[in-house]
């Protein structure tokens, strides 16, 4: 028992020396590495940039009331088009004691003044056809009558203007009834019956009955770093993407780059404008966030490689041509540059097309060890 259990162990000895001398003998030979093989093609490279910013009207005009008072009645809401001079709301003026009062009494003055001249126009009348007067002292009679007529008119439409606002000669263009002043849509109406409002003076901006826009007038409002805002000049193309129509690709011209820039979280930025070309079928709202993708330089049919087949020894640049495809053996070779996107780079010189380069290198997987699920 003791001699098969001596040579047991002395066969588990050897075969442990052998395992450990393969195993060296494995580790010392040269790992053969392979790399992916990358085609040189001809293609167009495009460095482009992206702005974030919104797309809104050129032009949001905000309708002010031209007296205060209190809203009785809203004939529009939000989405509605209108038409310059369609009536939005009606106002109630509240006049002011005071005022009336003295409006009141002005009235009441200037029908004494017309009653008496008017006692003196009809006797002067009579006078003057039985020929007791002259024609001059009849017509200062006249005037004076004439006079008090106007002023009485004068002191009602006074007394109407600062109780209701309106006048006879001036309903059809009334300052109770708030118009849009422009053709667009209605895009908010911040005021409900009831509410007060006050007109638009030297010392108040007034209060907003409504905001009108030309929907079909837009603009594309966004920012670009100060890296960047040098590149573009008035007049480019680019193409709008908004968040909310994924299937739609509006395009847009460059109108309007800020000259001052602002800072933003340690950045200088730069304000653009773009007018954007809404097509008839699409409906872009006010508001929408949406990127401009602006083209800053483009090359042509030109010889192209990814980049990252590209290595840099100072300020050369370097790729791997292969020689032979088994064994895989690559040459090194000096190339000129151009324009990257940051996917591909142009190569002015020292490749052709259809030459294949050394890419990334193939990593073997290792086999994924399946862990026991506990119950």
């Amino acid at each position: 028992m003791k001699k098969v259990f001596k040579i047991f162990m002395l066969v588990l000895l050897a075969g442990a020396v052998v395992w450990t001398f393969w195993f060296l003998w494995q580790k010392s030979r040269p790992v053969i590495k392979k790399y992916e093989v990358e085609i040189v093609k001809v293609g167009n490279i495009e460095k482009r940039t992206v702005a974030t910013g919104k797309v809104e009207p050129r032009n949001e005009i905000l309708i002010k009331p031209q007296m205060s008072g209190i809203i009785t009645e809203v004939y529009k809401e939000a989405g509605d088009k209108v038409n310059a001079g369609d009536v939005i709301a009606k106002i109630k003026v509240i006049p002011d004691m005071m005022s009336l009062n003295s409006a009141e009494s002005r009235v009441t003055m200037a029908q004494i003044g017309f009653d008496q001249t008017k006692k003196n126009y009809d006797r002067d009348a009579k006078l003057f056809s039985n020929k007791v007067i002259s024609r001059e002292e009849f017509e200062k009679t006249e005037l004076q009558y004439n006079n008090g007529k106007e002023e009485l008119k004068s002191a009602k439409d006074n007394l109407s203007l600062t109780r209701d606002g309106i006048t006879s000669n001036t309903k059809a263009i009334s300052n109770t009834l708030v118009r849009s002043t422009i053709t667009g849509t209605i895009l908010d109406v911040p005021v409900k019956v009831g509410n007060s409002v006050i007109q638009s003076n030297n010392f108040n901006d007034g209060t907003t009955i409504a905001t009108v826009a030309n929907m079909s007038d837009m603009l594309f409002v966004g920012k670009l770093d100060e890296t960047e805002v040098g590149k573009i000049i008035v007049g480019m193309p680019m193409n709008i993407t908004i968040g909310a129509l994924q299937d739609q690709k509006l395009t847009a011209t460059l109108e309007y780059v800020s000259p001052k820039g602002k800072e933003e979280n340690g950045a200088i930025m730069f304000e653009m404008k773009a007018a954007v070309k809404v097509p008839t079928n699409v409906f872009v709202r006010a508001g929408y966030s949406a990127n401009a993708e602006i083209v800053l330089t483009k090359q042509d049919k030109v010889i192209t490689i990814p980049e990252s087949c590209i290595e840099f020894g100072g300020d050369t640049a370097f790729v791997y041509v292969m020689t032979k495809k088994e064994p895989q053996t690559f040459k090194k070779k000096q190339v000129k540059i151009g324009l990257s996107d940051g996917i591909k780079i142009e190569v002015k010189s020292g490749l052709k097309a259809k030459d294949s380069i050394r890419g990334a290198e193939i990593l073997e997987k290792k086999p994924e060890v399946k862990k026991e699920e506990k119950g």
